[in-house]
Order: C-alpha cells, then sequence, then structure tokens
C-alpha cells in the first residue's frame, strides 16, 4: 500500500474484500507494533496472514543488524499475530557466517514453530551486461536446500525465470506467493497489476490451484503510478478480481475431476456434466 500508511492499508482490505494482509515489517513503528497491528486487525476484520521479515536493503537496521535475531523477532510477531507465514529473503553475500549457516539454521528455527518460513525468489545483477549475484548461497530457493519458498513472479519476470517451471520444482515446498506481473528480464522489478505484463499469471494460478495449492497468494502490486487513492483502490481491486478468478476456476476442475475419479471407483458411470461444481449460496 505503499506510500499509504499501514493503517490504510488494512481499510483498504476490509473495502475491498481481501482475506488478509501481509504485513512487510520496515522502519514504520506500526508495522513492528504487535499490539496496535493487532487492534487494527481486530477492527477490520482483516487478519495478518504473513509477515515479511525486515531483510531487505532499506531495513538492515530494523530489529538491530543481527540476521538471526530478526528472524527470531518475525516469528515472535507471527505467533503473536497468529500468521501462517514468515517471508525471508536470501542473505546478502557480504553476510557470510550467515549465508554459510542459512539453510540448516532456518530448517532448525522451522522445527521449533508452525510457522512456516518461506524464503523468496530474488535475481541476480547486470550492471554493464555482467551478471552479478548479491545473494549466497543463492538468490533462487529451488537451488536452496530450504523447506518452504515463496514464488515472487515479479522477481521471475527480472530473472528470466520459467514461473510455471520454478513452482513445479519447488512442489509440495511452495507455501506462499507473490503475485504480480513484469514484462522482461533485467531491471526495474515491476510488481505490475495481474494480467498487464507478460508474466503467466493466470497459468500459474490454475497450476498451482490444480495441483492442490493450500498455501496464501498474496498480490505484492506497485500502485506508485496511480494518479489517485480511487486509481490505486481500482488496480487494487483489479488484481483481487483476477486471482480469486483463477484460483476458483482451478478449484472447480480439480473438484470436478475429484468428483469423477470418485464415481468411476464407485463403478457408477461418468459424471454427469456440471455435477462438479460447488454449490452457491
Amino acid at each position: 500500500m505503499f506510500p499509504e500508511r499501514v493503517p490504510d492499508a488494512f481499510e483498504t482490505a476490509a473495502r475491498l474484500g481481501y482475506d488478509g494482509l501481509e504485513i512487510m515489517v520496515t522502519a514504520d513503528p506500526v508495522s513492528q507494533d504487535v499490539d496496535v497491528l493487532r487492534r487494527l486487525s481486530d477492527y477490520h476484520g482483516v487478519p495478518v496472514l504473513a509477515v515479511h521479515a525486515p531483510n531487505l536493503l532499506i531495513t538492515q537496521r530494523v530489529w538491530g543488524r543481527d540476521p538471526w535475531r530478526k528472524l527470531s523477532k518475525a516469528r515472535e510477531v507471527a505467533e503473536l499475530l497468529g500468521a501462517r507465514v514468515i517471508v525471508v529473503h536470501p542473505p546478502f553475500r557480504w553476510q557470510r557466517e550467515y549465508a554459510r549457516e542459512f539453510e540448516a539454521g532456518l530448517t532448525r528455527m522451522g522445527e521449533e514453530t508452525d510457522v512456516v518460513f518461506a524464503v523468496e525468489n530474488l535475481y541476480p545483477l547486470s550492471p554493464g551486461g555482467v551478471e552479478v549475484t548479491a545473494y549466497a548461497p543463492h538468490w533462487d530457493p529451488v537451488e536452496m536446500d530450504c523447506p518452504h519458498a515463496t514464488l515472487d513472479v515479479s522477481h521471475a519476470a527480472v530473472s528470466g525465470s520459467d514461473v510455471l517451471e520454478m513452482a513445479a520444482e519447488l512442489g509440495s515446498r511452495l507455501a506462499h506467493v507473490h503475485l504480480g506481473d513484469g514484462t522482461k528480464p533485467g531491471l526495474p522489478d515491476e510488481h505490475l497489476v495481474p494480467g498487464r505484463g507478460t508474466q503467466p499469471c493466470a497459468e500459474l494460478l490454475s497450476q498451482i490451484g490444480s495441483a492442490g495449492y493450500a498455501g496464501i497468494v498474496v498480490l505484492e502490486v506497485n500502485t506508485h503510478r496511480a494518479a489517485s487513492l480511487a486509481e490505486r483502490q481500482e488496480d487494487l481491486a483489479e488484481s483481487l478480481t483476477f486471482a480469486r478468478k483463477h484460483l476458483e476456476a482451478a478449484g472447480r476442475q480439480r473438484a470436478g475431476a475429484a468428483r469423477a475419479a470418485d464415481g468411476l471407483a464407485g463403478g457408477s458411470g461418468p459424471t454427469p456434466p456440471g455435477s462438479g461444481l460447488p454449490d452457491r449460496h
């Protein structure tokens, strides 16, 4: 919701009918205050579903400089708020000790809580056409030994990765999705409204929905170019409609296939057309 405030995000989510929010912990004191976040959540009826740990370059001083302390604090906040996921960035290359222990340490931390630590895919940088990675052991959780991952579609566009292939390779490790479109490899990281870029956003939702994905899909959309608050909210409403349309279609298709399989297993013959659609009330 930047440049709007955290309270505005709760208000907008409630107005547009979002199921919940992911809170990115930043230098904004409200994003760090569990009591304030809980009051906002209760007042608007919008749960906090995920917490994004402050391990961006611009949040290096938030909650101190110890990266493990940041993750422990993020776990504490997530548990207090009832969030299911903590989004984690891979270590920077200069955080050598942290990077060396990252995979094993994150696995240990995950065994101590029901909250999922999901490592997000980032991207290499290519200054002057020379590829440089700022992250270790890798910018891509597909290549890492971590139990759970966050798949960011816009980041996949920047890295030139095939997001459908990434989702398939992650399999059951895929615990969280950041849905936002992009157009081409290389910066900027666009986070466009889904459907306004070239990434297979609809196909991804169909793929994971058909596979029985039980994680969270978070709309991470850049609304900086919106000329007004009304236009910003229109973008967020369009994004929500897009995500629900394709996830629900995949869910109906999967339910229909399951009912058809049950019918065949029970010897009752083919399932009549349309019988796989759930009742609507």
